[in-house]
């Protein structure tokens, strides 16, 4: 629903306002640590300073933080308390640069684009440490001002000073109710205090309508995209039992999934990379809800025989070994495509615990020349089409900030082509799943009614009923309305509402 539709726009902002004070203050219980670098003075904090050279690295390389920031507390020695730190002052900062950059905008003197970048980050860097964890404000500021010294140089030090000083002056809430009462509407003081781009915001909430859920959820799913996920693993069927995880070690916590029967959550602060089942492939690090839609196209009934599977887009290898695992169980051989060959590369090895007779090949082509080269020759299609990623905001934090509008056009294109392709790969009678790591409507309903639109030989399935199918015994899923995601048929996962990655899946069936 757009907001000129909606019937008292000011009861709505009030109650927009309430909702993020309140997942403000979640924030602040559930996501704010203590001073942990050792809580000692030093002329450069060596946790603080990674964190700052995280968000360098993400700004001037394009490089993402979950792939920077553990190899550099390796190399650097940071551990325990002082790596934790680093990790949510990092990590922290690049969720919330947007509700800071508003925030700063009011305490510096001048347009935030006119700051020279390296200063920009150390007042973000600054603004967490004061607004949304547990250091002292003294503490906060005088060390932020340190590392601007070291790290930037003594010029804008004084700056760095007076700015956050302004900034801890008002409390988080203040600030919260400040932009909402200044934004020019609803949707835009949404973005400003849950800490995403307009435009990501309004396309997040059209997509709770158009899965049937209420847009009145849209405060819950930005405030998850603001929460920290934790780590979930996947025991591929038949290679590990999930029960034997931890290899018996005491000291290693695993808890049961919420929906997937293959799913584990380890206790946060351990490598999941420490675990044997990890290290040799039997497991692996895997979101819930990419367990679960992989899970549903295994379970899927087909009509005639069920032999050869194909993972179009296989790259970077997670739901290509958790396939493989399964077409193992049921008899059938997995074919693996990915276009890019390092990412190749990342699948044989993700599959490397998988028996041979269950793989037939991993090889790098093109997934829209597959359904012209290969027409009809294979069962089960999984369709984990590119896309914006914007299911997995709270997994890559700074994404958000890179994605633009204009990028929908070419995935889009892309992503038609690519399940135009998989339906023509598939034989009569055999299944294609569609799946995206973003709800965006654009990116999966809008495809699949466009790549049906062409053709008379496809049928939508039950991606509900299929997902239901593979739950843990007695567990209870919301999917939403069930008018909601083409007729009820598609299944779109959520963060505030699964604790999973905003997964779409559509099933199709090519008519025999």
């Amino acid at each position: 629903m757009n907001d000129h539709q909606r019937p008292d726009r000011a009861d709505d902002r009030r109650d927009a306002r309430g909702r993020q004070r309140g997942a403000a203050r979640s924030r602040g219980q559930s996501h704010r640590t203590s001073q942990a670098p050792s809580q000692r003075r030093r002329a450069t904090d060596p946790a603080r300073t990674a964190a700052y050279d995280v968000l360098r690295e993400v700004d001037a390389s394009d490089a993402y933080a979950n792939l920077v920031l553990p190899p550099m507390l390796r190399e650097r020695g940071i551990t325990g308390r002082d790596a934790a730190f680093a990790t949510e002052l990092a990590y922290g900062t690049l969720r919330l640069q947007g509700r800071y950059d508003a925030i700063l905008a009011h305490c510096v003197s001048r347009p935030l684009d006119q700051l020279d970048p390296e200063v920009l980050d150390v007042l973000r860097l600054g603004a967490h440490q004061v607004l949304g964890m547990r250091v002292p404000a003294h503490a906060a500021v005088s060390e932020t001002v340190g590392l601007c010294r070291d790290r930037v140089g003594a010029g804008p030090a004084q700056m760095v000073n007076a700015v956050l000083r302004a900034v801890g002056r008002t409390s988080l809430d203040d600030w919260m109710d400040r932009l909402c009462t200044e934004a020019p509407d609803e949707t835009t003081g949404l973005a400003l205090t849950g800490s995403h781009p307009v435009w990501i915001t309004r396309a997040l909430r059209e997509a709770l309508h158009g899965s049937g859920r209420s847009t009145d959820e849209i405060a819950d799913l930005l405030e998850a995209d603001n929460t920290a996920p934790r780590v979930t693993l996947v025991a591929r069927p038949g290679l590990v039992d999930p029960a034997d995880l931890s290899d018996g070690d005491d000291q290693v916590s695993l808890a049961p999934g919420r929906w997937a029967p293959t799913a584990r959550v380890l206790a946060s602060g351990t490598d999941p990379a420490a675990l044997d089942a990890v290290a040799d492939g039997r497991a692996g690090v895997q979101d819930e809800g990419s367990q679960l839609v992989t899970l549903a196209l295994a379970a899927t009934p087909l009509e005639g025989r069920d032999e050869r599977w194909l993972d179009l887009c296989a790259g970077p290898g997670g739901k290509a070994a958790l396939l493989g695992a399964l077409a193992a169980q049921q008899g059938a051989r997995l074919v693996a495509n990915e276009v890019q060959p390092h990412r190749t590369r990342l699948v044989r090895k993700g599959l490397r615990a998988v028996p041979d007779g269950a793989v037939e090949a991993v090889r790098t082509a093109d997934g829209r020349e597959v359904g012209v080269e290969e027409p009809g020759a294979y069962d089960r299609v999984l369709v984990d089409a590119p896309c914006t990623g914007l299911g997995a905001l709270r997994r890559r934090p700074e994404s958000r900030w890179r994605r633009m509008p204009a990028d929908l056009g070419a995935l889009t294109g892309l992503q038609t082509e690519l399940l135009t392709s998989a339906l023509d790969a598939v034989r009569p009678g055999g299944v294609v799943a569609y799946v995206t790591c973003s709800p965006h409507l654009a990116e999966t309903r809008l495809v699949v009614d466009d790549a049906l639109r062409r053709r008379d030989d496809v049928e939508r399935l039950d991606a509900r009923a299929a997902v239901r199918s593979v739950l843990v015994p007695g567990a209870e899923i919301d999917l939403g309305a069930d008018d909601g995601g083409a007729g009820g048929l598609d299944v779109q996962l959520w963060p505030h509402v699964h604790g999973t990655d905003a997964m779409h899946l559509t099933l199709l069936r090519r008519k025999a």
